[in-house]
């Protein structure tokens, strides 16, 4: 191949690709933060015995999964203000992330509560806690302990599809490499770099988010541990009395 590789472009370039690069993470981890809120919401009303709820919440989930992302973001972008909707490029899709981000981890959520012990929600009913201190207190605690892995996968696969910002040109990583790319035709060098960039921040985020998963397991088991305990010893003292 009869190539000469010149990445001083790139280079030129390096402080906007990292600007890009920091916005992607920002719009990644707002978008994971409201996704979790309404993937926990959701995931109670499809295990909810409402059959409204059920229904509102599958509903949602099965749109959301079966309509392409890019899809998601464009009918946002542009298809809400002809509806007389009008927000911001960032505002827009930061929402439609969120939403993205929400249907998938409604199942993840889901999935960890139906592997909590129905046990200990008895338990907490017969110390006295209300559904919803059970649910605060014990419930989602160890749900979260149990789907660290899967947070983390999609916290890393939502990164990346902040990549799509660039087609409502959002100026993260991908808007300012393909800016780059059309001022210097340098195809290579400019999408190997980004590419190399992608990859590390990944890895790096991966790697951050498995110790932290560590971390929090081996403090929640114990916790979670001592807690289950003292609320069955407290039924059985009431049962006793």
């Amino acid at each position: 191949m009869d190539y000469d590789f010149n990445f001083s472009v790139v280079w030129r370039n390096w402080d906007i690709l990292i600007s890009g690069l920091g916005l992607g993470l920002g719009l990644a981890f707002i978008s994971i933060l409201i996704g979790c809120v309404i993937g926990i919401i959701c995931a109670f009303m499809m295990l909810s015995k409402n059959r409204f709820f059920k229904y509102v919440s599958s509903i949602y989930v099965t749109i959301i999964r079966n309509t392409p992302i890019l899809v998601l973001i464009l009918f946002t972008y542009f298809a809400l203000p002809q509806m007389g909707i009008r927000i911001g490029k960032i505002e827009s899709f930061i929402i439609t992330l969120s939403i993205y981000a929400g249907a998938y981890l409604t199942e993840v959520f889901r999935s960890g509560l139906t592997s909590i012990s129905k046990g200990l929600y008895e338990a907490g009913l017969a110390i006295g806690l209300t559904p919803l201190q059970i649910k605060r207190m014990i419930l989602v605690p160890i749900m979260i302990r149990n789907i660290l892995p899967s947070l983390t996968n999609n916290f890393i696969s939502l990164f990346k599809d902040t990549s799509l910002a660039a087609a409502i040109s959002i100026p993260e990583l991908t808007f300012y490499a393909r800016k780059i790319n059309v001022e210097s035709f340098r195809v290579i060098e400019t999408w190997m770099v980004t590419s190399g960039i992608y990859i590390i921040v990944c890895f790096l985020l991966g790697y951050a988010l498995r110790v932290l998963e560590k971390k929090i397991t081996i403090t929640k088991t114990r916790k979670n541990s001592s807690t289950s305990t003292s609320i069955i010893s407290s039924s059985l003292g009431k049962e006793n009395c």
